[in-house]
C-alpha cells in the first residue's frame, strides 16, 4: 500500500522539485510524472479486474455444480422410493 501524503508532506516534494528541477523544467517533468501516474493506474486497474474476473469464474462454476446437485438430487424420486418402501412392508405386515 502507498503511503499517504499530507499538504505539508506534498509541500516539501514541490519545493525540493522547484529547487532541483527549476521552473523552466518544471511543468514538463510535472506532465512526464502525471502520465507515470496514469499508467500505473491503468496497470492497477487492469490487474484488478483479472482478479475480479477470476473471481466471477470462480462463482460461476461454484453455482454451475450447486445446480447440478440439485438436479440430480430429485426429491420426487427420493419420496417414491420411501413410498415403495413403505408400501413394500405394510404388503409384509398383512402377508404375515
Amino acid at each position: 500500500m502507498l503511503p499517504q501524503l499530507g499538504f505539508t508532506e506534498f509541500l516539501l516534494i514541490a519545493i525540493i522539485a522547484l529547487v532541483v528541477v527549476g521552473p523552466r523544467d518544471l511543468p514538463g517533468m510535472m506532465r512526464k510524472v502525471g502520465t507515470w501516474v496514469a499508467r500505473a493506474r491503468g496497470m492497477a486497474r487492469e490487474f484488478q479486474g483479472a482478479f475480479d474476473d477470476m473471481g466471477r469464474e470462480v462463482e460461476l462454476e461454484e453455482l454451475r455444480k450447486e445446480i447440478e446437485a440439485i438436479k440430480n438430487a430429485n426429491p420426487l424420486t427420493e419420496i417414491a422410493d420411501d413410498l415403495k418402501q413403505t408400501e413394500d412392508e405394510v404388503r409384509d405386515d398383512v402377508a404375515s
